[in-house]
This record gives C-alpha cells, structure tokens and sequence, in this order.
C-alpha cells in the first residue's frame, strides 16, 4: 500500500526523469477528492485522448466536460513529449474496473482479462493521457512514446515500484481501447528499460 507522493514530488519526479514539464494553471490543488478518497495508490495508468491539438486536449482533460468533470488525468503528454500537469489528487481517469486485474498489478503479476468493472480506479491510479486520435492510424512519435515511458517510470522509481504497475485503460476497464496504436507490453519493456 502506497500514500500518494506530494504534489511536489511528483513534479521533481517527472523532471528528474528527464521530461519537460508545463504546470497548468492551480493544478496542485484541481482535483474530484470531494468524490472520494485518493489512495492507497498502486499504479500507473495509460490512455490516449481522441482528441487533436495539444492546447485543445489539454484544455479538456483539465476542464473535462458536462458529464465528467475534470481534472481527467494528472498529466497530459503532448506528441511531442511535453508533459501538462493538470490536476493532482483524484481525477476522472480510470473509472470502474476489475478486482482481479487491481490484485494482479498489487502484485505485480501478469493480467487477468478484466471482465466486470467493480472497483473504483479513481482512486488506486495515477493518470497520464496521451494526445492521440487513437484510431489506429494517428502516428505515435518516438519522442511521445519515450515521454511515456519515462513519466510511467517516474511514478514507478518514487513508490519502488516495477513495469509491472503501469497497465492500460483497456487492460482495467472492459470494452475501452485506450491506448490504441502500441502494445502495453511494449511499453512495459520501455519502462522495465528506464528502471534499470
């Protein structure tokens, strides 16, 4: 079981990794914690944005829209691997998802299949979104996927934890397909890379 680091430290961390970090507004204080509690903290979670444009997506997954305020995540990364910090504590990312899956990244062991969504992520996961169409077709730059890596890493180097802690909002929540156009696994190996 893992406290949520400092708002602080969180940010030291992505820049001690190496990315280039944009603060957005009061995000150290933007967050859905009046929803709920933030923590015990256990993982990193992945998504792609379907949107176009970094100052439009960043604008969303900050504000987030009528039917699911914002913050959307903690951080935005840009295609061209800015990270936007938008929100800190508990934010409107991971939604609903499977038990099994929660236990497995507890544990860092491989994935079940997640097949209810019973278990509230919002609170168990720090969040980046990826600026992405995610149809497929929407190219995924290098310097994007390294900034992925390196902020999942960042995360996972304060808490000690491995690659293992990071998933995909498709391998937690059944029926989404975010990320969409790399493999989890291969992100997880760019990650198990950056933690050697």
């Amino acid at each position: 079981m893992a406290s949520p680091m400092p708002a602080s430290r969180f940010l030291a961390a992505l820049r001690g990794e190496g990315l280039s970090v944009v603060e957005v507004g009061d995000w150290r204080r933007h967050n859905r914690n009046h929803k709920g509690p933030w923590g015990p903290v256990h993982g990193v979670m992945i998504h792609h944005t379907v949107t176009r444009g970094t100052a439009n997506t960043v604008r969303i997954c900050r504000d987030g829209h009528a039917s699911l305020p914002g913050p959307l995540c903690h951080g935005v990364i840009a295609k061209d691997g800015t990270v936007h910090v938008v929100g800190y504590g508990r934010a409107n990312h991971a939604g609903s998802g499977d038990d099994d899956v929660l236990r497995a990244v507890i544990a860092e062991q491989h994935l079940p299949p997640d097949n209810e969504a019973t278990t509230d992520g919002n609170r168990h996961f720090y969040g980046f979104e990826c600026e992405n169409l995610g149809d497929g077709k929407d190219p995924w730059p290098k310097v994007q996927l390294e900034a992925i890596a390196k902020a999942a890493a960042a995360v996972c180097r304060v808490h000690g934890w491995t690659q293992r802690s990071v998933i995909g909002h498709r391998e937690w929540q059944p029926g989404k397909v975010d990320p969409r156009g790399f493999t989890m696994a291969s992100m997880r190996e760019r990650i198990a890379e950056r933690l050697r």
